[in-house]
């Protein structure tokens, strides 16, 4: 039965739709099925995973509004292993269109429930703000990953997404939990970057990944090539923090069971 995680941030820039693909790509890199969800209109991990955004007939908001079937919307394989729902600016429109529609908070839900017997891993990339579309990844999901950046204002919106969490989880998904946090954009040349790290660690009660992404600039590259780190410079400190972060996620899932 597949693990359904939504990789969510309402703070833009945090390293969240990098998290979204190299976390799926180094998944399926192990022989994991993976099904990654691309639910953010800016479409950033659909391309990130070599596909043409523009160039899709059916996205998730065609699946969202019903215009298409799952399997319409799903391209087989984008990288060996790992399956896609596709994104683009479209989505962007969905929010309006879902007015009115009875129990749209479960539109996603509804339909991945009928495939993630077929998984190992479903990973969703939220939106970078707290709507429907998000809403809708956190009914569908088990558990939230959260990436934060190695910055000042790390913490800021934190507490916000928390409060998200916590209504989703008391009001539509009672089953949903927090993955945990991950540090993202980890800079070893400032002290910033550790003072963030230990000052969420005080500040959050959450569980947080040991494995921390660099600033790394192969990564910042990557997505441009339209390929994942790990098909993208395979021995790049960012690829290989990736790798960790998929067995950590693994584990983690074993823990849980």
């Amino acid at each position: 039965m597949g693990r359904i995680i939504a990789i969510a941030n309402q703070k833009g820039g945090v390293g969240k739709t990098t998290t979204a693909i190299n976390l799926s790509a180094c998944l399926a890199e192990v022989g994991q099925r993976v099904l990654t969800v691309d639910m953010d209109p800016q479409g950033n991990t659909t391309s990130g995973l070599g596909v043409d955004k523009n160039g899709v007939d059916n996205t998730v908001y065609q699946l969202l509004i019903g215009a298409c079937t799952l399997e319409q919307s799903i391209i087989e394989n984008a990288i060996e292993n790992l399956d896609l729902i596709p994104s683009n600016v479209n989505l962007s429109g969905a929010e309006i269109e879902l007015i009115g529609i009875p129990e749209k908070e479960y539109i996603l839900k509804k339909q991945i429930d009928t495939v993630k017997e077929k998984y190992d891993y479903i990973i969703i990339d939220c939106p970078p703000s707290l709507n429907m579309l998000t809403v809708n990844a956190m009914t569908t999901a088990d558990t939230v990953l959260v990436p934060i950046q190695c910055e000042y204002y790390a913490l800021e919106g934190l507490s916000q997404l928390m409060h998200t969490i916590n209504l989703v989880k008391q009001r539509l998904n009672p089953e949903l939990v927090m993955e945990g946090v991950v540090f993202t954009m980890y800079d070893a040349r400032t002290n910033l970057s550790l003072q963030v790290v230990e000052n969420v660690k005080d500040t959050l009660k959450q569980k947080i990944y040991k494995t921390i992404i660099p600033r790394n600039v192969r990564l910042a590259e990557a997505p441009s090539h339209g390929l994942p780190i790990n098909l993208y410079d395979t021995k790049s400190a960012g690829a290989e923090a990736y790798r960790l972060l998929a067995e950590e996620v693994i584990h983690r899932g074993e823990d849980d069971e």
